[in-house]
């Protein structure tokens, strides 16, 4: 077969169904994701709404108000999810900011975490060396996450000032 020759009759229709039936596996899957992606976000409202009606009522407790945020966080994650769902639905491809978005909340989700329990861990009758090490491992952690918010704001900042159209390498 020469450069300039077409491809066989036979090899064409067959590329064009294998094409049409990966696109609506992919749809299928999309719209089944995104139909357990609205349930969880749904289900994950009701929750926070609870953990933050029993912080209200415990006033002045801080585990119960960081769990309130922690669920709060957690449904404002997976509504980042299901919207890069949608947009990838939509336009076919992967964007990676709603990605690094999910990243950054997932850190600062962590940040809040570490910082209660290390708020409620201390010895009680002074410092040993075991809450010594329990701290230095807390800093540690809240450093490499630090380092990796900073990572991921630089990161949106400078996907946003792309020019609009301009296609990811």
């Amino acid at each position: 077969m020469d450069i300039g020759d077409s491809p066989a009759p036979e090899i064409t229709r067959l590329n064009a169904a294998a094409r049409a039936a990966f696109r609506n596996i992919e749809t299928l899957a999309y719209v089944v994701l995104g139909l357990m992606l609205a349930l969880a976000v749904v289900i994950g409202i009701f929750g926070a709404g609870a953990s933050l009606w029993d912080a209200a009522l415990s006033r002045g407790e801080a585990a119960p108000l960081v769990a309130a945020v922690d669920r709060l966080l957690f449904v404002l994650m997976v509504v980042e999810i299901l919207h890069t769902v949608r947009v990838s639905f939509r336009s076919g491809t992967l964007v990676c900011e709603p990605f690094l978005i999910v990243g950054l909340i997932a850190s600062v989700r962590r940040v809040l975490v570490i910082t209660l329990e290390a708020s409620q861990a201390h010895a009680p009758g002074g410092w040993n060396a075991e809450a010594q090490g329990l701290i230095d491992a807390t800093m540690r952690e809240l450093l490499v996450l630090g380092g990796l918010i900073l990572i991921m704001v630089v990161s949106i900042y400078i996907l946003r000032r792309r020019p609009p159209g301009q296609e990811e390498a």
